[in-house]
């Protein structure tokens, strides 16, 4: 958490990330909800007002009473940068502060050269996105970067990726900030897309739920009583590699039987090729133009809505395992809504309600008595679009006052600790002369 050392700086930032948050919104409801006084409230808003910050967007409609003048953020008086990337793209955009998408440039990653070739990819496919925008770099406020892999948020690092083998302990917020000269937020794919979800998508602002992103890699995005779930070592989530099946086939972490390995996106893929290499006539077949070498995941999905039989039996036994793993999720957390990958709406609304059907089925009746399982609602934009509200909540982050010394600077107890123990043996040196006396 940031801190500040004047309550002056900290009304302020109370009262920007109010009106990020839930404006259009009053002075007097602003006075409401945060208890300043009328005085602090007026001098606030008319600073952010003169700089441009805030905008007067017309009057409340209350039916009696005084109308008030509603204020919201001005979302042009800054921009975000982000860029995600993934085995197949690197994408890279300029949003406002709602935030919108105003730009974006889309790029098939390069791999050929290694953690410096994809870096350098995705160093320059932002500043592409920065020039395309036109945007002034001093109304840049920060850029937001979503990684496909396993993200230490405190260094600011990709620990790991089981979808880029080479991409491991990749110092990004670093090489970005020296790279752009702004605050960096790094953030996984999968929890990028689950905040996206949540404010501006499917979630509908949920205390508790869970996202799932399903294709090569299978994540969680967990998110409990409102807070985003890291956990210890950052790894929480890593939903794609809980076993779901002894001595199963190999998995891209080095175990076997993981849920990724089992039913993710290349496992669906290769048993809907092996079926028609054998002979199968499945309908996936036409949809790839005749060539079983274009059969993807997404394509035995689409198949499977058709209701192309071999495809049919590779979503049932999806639908079955990632149900299994999901109800393991369902009885740990309490989610009331449980979120699926847009993408996996290819294969119907009938695997949602597979989905459903084996989660309720493995799970604790009360976990699953007021559960509800939706789609994702945004589209492809969604995990730049979690990117950028990562920096926003950083932005519009509300600060502490900043804490008393003790609570900052350890050697302060130690000193006291010291003194203690003097005053302990002096003590102690004093009755034993007062007694030899």
């Amino acid at each position: 958490m940031k801190h500040v050392s004047e309550k002056k700086e900290r009304d302020r930032s109370v009262i920007e990330a109010l009106v990020w948050n839930h404006g259009p919104i009053s002075r007097a409801e602003i006075r409401q909800l945060t208890r300043l006084r009328w005085s602090v409230v007026s001098d606030v808003v008319r600073e952010l007002l003169s700089e441009g910050k805030v905008l007067e967007v017309g009057r409340s409609s209350n039916p009696i009473g005084r109308k008030q003048t509603l204020l919201r953020l001005n979302e042009e008086h800054g921009f975000i940068a982000v860029v995600k990337f993934d085995p197949e793209s690197v994408c890279a955009a300029v949003t406002d502060l709602f935030p919108h998408i105003k730009n974006k440039v889309t790029e098939t990653t390069c791999t050929d050269g290694g953690v410096e070739g994809l870096v350098g990819q995705l160093l320059s496919c932002t500043h592409e996105a920065i020039r395309e925008a036109g945007t002034a770099s001093d109304r840049l406020l920060g850029i937001g970067v979503a990684d496909p892999g396993l993200v230490n948020l405190r260094e600011g690092s990709s620990v790991f990726s089981s979808t880029l083998d080479f991409w491991k302990e990749v110092p990004l917020k670093r090489l970005f900030e020296e790279q752009f000269g702004l605050p960096v937020v790094l953030q996984s794919n999968t929890r990028a897309l689950a905040l996206a979800e949540r404010a501006l998508g499917a979630g509908e602002n949920a205390e508790d739920m869970i996202y799932i992103e399903y294709g090569k890699g299978i994540g969680a995005g967990i998110t409990i009583e409102g807070r985003m779930l890291h956990g210890h070592d950052w790894s929480a989530g890593e939903f794609g590699h809980i076993p779901i099946i002894e001595n199963g086939p190999p998995c891209t972490c080095g175990s076997f039987g993981c849920l990724e390995a089992v039913v993710g996106l290349s496992a669906i893929e290769a048993r809907c090729r092996k079926a028609v290499q054998e002979g199968s006539n499945s309908c996936a077949l036409q949809l790839a133009n005749g060539n079983a070498a274009n059969i993807t995941g997404w394509t035995v999905l689409a198949a499977a809505k058709l209701g192309d039989k071999t495809c049919v039996a590779i979503v049932e036994e999806l639908a079955k395992y990632l149900g299994l793993g999901i109800s393991t999720l369902v009885n740990l957390f309490n989610p009331a809504i449980v979120i699926l990958d847009k993408r996996l709406e290819l294969a119907g609304e009938s695997f949602l309600e597979q989905i459903a059907h084996a989660v309720k089925k493995q799970a604790l009746g009360p976990s699953t008595a007021h559960l509800e399982f939706r789609y994702a609602k945004l589209g492809s934009d969604a995990c730049l679009l979690g990117a950028a509200l990562n920096v926003l909540e950083k932005i519009f982050e509300i600060p502490a006052l900043k804490p008393p010394r003790f609570m900052v600077d350890r050697s302060v107890i130690d000193d006291l600790a010291a003194q203690r123990r003097a005053w302990a043996d002096h003590a102690e040196t004093y009755s034993v002369r007062r007694a030899d006396a």
